[in-house]
């Protein structure tokens, strides 16, 4: 589900600003962006992260800011090898002058802030921040997920509708075989004049194609799969993962029916199911 949060926390010497942005995903794929002084928490974040969202991409920015004095620590090794390299250049090429504090001072990494760990204070605005932006982000992925209920079960209403179509046209399947089979043997036995209907074997092959057709599992598992499925959604918590299950088995027991029917009835309604359940399957990739 796509949805964003931020939260934001002040502290007496910092201030720290977390956003969330997820996108959908089958599973839950968490990506951080942290300074490196930030860097020992990643673990953490994750793992907090995991406790509230189950699925989706999830890209996190932790903006940190030092608010009070900060002391600088000097990178001895870097600096000392620019001006060797430096007296190497007047040297071998006679150059004069002296290096110049101030390009000096603008080497990459030659002055760092001193680490000296994460404080309580900070680590616990840190999490104040991370939580205040998974509650906005939960609220609005709340809000898509009303949404996406009240869509699928506008469509499981569609699927609910083609049901007592197959029903119907199901109980004349054995009538419309014994139909086509008489008319067939009549064909047969006006060419040869000998030849005499069989009514036991005649009704022996209508029960066996029908057996063969018959579809009230299939209709039976249909209802019952949509019971679930609407529970599952009413419920509410976690469900993506068991909606998906179930509309696996939804389009399993339509690709039966209409491996089974031979009714233009019972196809078309079959066909129908099988579009409503892919246009379900498209929002359950969104739902957590």
């Amino acid at each position: 589900m796509t949805g964003f949060g931020r939260g934001s926390v002040t502290g007496d010497n910092f201030s720290v600003a977390v956003d969330l942005k997820t996108v959908n995903n089958r599973f839950l794929d968490v990506h951080l962006r942290l300074g490196g002084e930030l860097a020992a928490l990643e673990s953490d974040i994750k793992k907090r992260i995991g406790t509230r969202l189950s699925r989706g991409r999830v890209d996190v920015t932790v903006s940190f800011e030092r608010t009070g004095e900060v002391e600088y620590e000097i990178n001895h090794g870097l600096i000392a090898g620019f001006v060797s390299a430096m007296r190497s250049l007047q040297t071998e090429f006679g150059l004069s002058g002296e290096p110049d504090i101030n390009v000096i001072a603008r080497l990459p990494n030659a002055l760092q802030p001193v680490r000296a760990g994460m404080e309580s204070q900070t680590v616990e605005g840190i999490n104040q921040a991370l939580t205040q932006a998974l509650d906005e982000l939960e609220q609005m992925r709340a809000r898509e997920g009303e949404e996406l209920a009240a869509e699928m079960r506008g469509r499981l209403d569609e699927i609910a509708a083609q049901i007592p179509l197959i029903e119907a046209s199901a109980g004349a399947v054995s009538d419309g075989y014994r139909a086509r089979l008489e008319k067939r043997i009549a064909e047969l036995i006006g060419r040869d004049s000998a030849a005499e209907l069989d009514q036991n074997r005649l009704a022996q092959e209508v029960a066996y194609l029908a057996d063969r057709s018959d579809i009230t599992e299939e209709i039976a598992r249909l209802k019952s799969h949509m019971i679930q499925f609407r529970e599952i959604i009413d419920g509410g918590g976690e469900v993506g993962k068991r909606l998906d299950f179930l509309l696996q088995e939804l389009n399993r027991e339509a690709n039966t029916v209409l491996s089974k029917a031979t009714d233009i009835t019972i196809k078309e309604a079959g066909l129908t199911i099988k579009s409503a359940v892919e246009k379900i399957r498209e929002q359950v990739q969104n739902v957590e």
